[in-house]
């Protein structure tokens, strides 16, 4: 079972956690990994995509010349998609993009998520979070000075502290979010993962079911 120190907001140790073998230290299984991002990604689609068909485009009404004895091909109106200006044939219409995932493939990705931040050294865990004022500076200083970290990082807290959200918005390269709200896209689009011991209890808690 991996054991990781705790660290509280000053970067020192005040403790240790076992993680559950059955969340953090699964077999890392990348094709579920790769569900599961395509899965979030395409729910971001806004699928606004539009073109005319024929009955849309403007024209149409009398018949361009008489169906016989022109010598020119048979034409019924000029919203044909054969005309200039015509309708397009079986193009994009708006749609949503966005469909289920079952649940044991969301949480065998997460699992495997988390598995692989534990196995690269690159998953940290905090006492908790005590911002004294919302500032990203502020942020952004403890986690370079006091954890080392000055790339990409995805911090998983229990809504203990309210700054921490209004600290990290503001930032491109952090993101802070709820524990329910963890997702594998978030996990692999950052290069470290920052858990709170109330958050990694509770992901504990629900992945292992």
């Amino acid at each position: 079972m991996p054991e990781l120190d705790i660290k509280n907001a000053s970067g020192k140790k005040v403790g240790t956690m076992v993680l559950p073998d059955n969340v953090f230290a699964v077999s890392v299984k990348r094709h579920l990994m790769h569900d599961a991002v395509r899965n979030y990604m395409a729910g971001w689609r806004r699928g606004t995509h539009d073109t005319k068909n024929r009955v849309e485009v403007s024209g149409g009404g009398k018949k361009p010349w008489k169906q016989k004895h022109t010598g020119r091909a048979r034409a019924g109106d000029n919203r044909s998609p054969l005309w200039r200006s015509g309708g397009t044939v079986h193009g994009p219409t708006p749609r949503d993009y966005s469909y289920d995932l079952p649940k044991e493939i969301r949480r065998g990705a997460l699992r495997s998520a988390l598995s692989q931040k534990v196995k690269d050294e690159r998953l940290l865990l905090v006492e908790g979070w005590k911002l004294p004022t919302p500032k990203t500076k502020e942020l952004q200083s403890v986690l370079m000075e006091k954890f080392g970290i000055d790339s990409r990082v995805l911090i998983v807290h229990d809504g203990e502290d309210g700054n921490l959200d209004l600290a990290a918005r503001n930032h491109p390269n952090i993101k802070a979010v709820r524990a329910m709200a963890i997702n594998v896209y978030d996990i692999l689009n950052h290069e470290y993962l920052v858990l709170s011991k109330g958050a990694a209890e509770k992901v504990g808690e629900v992945l292992a079911r």
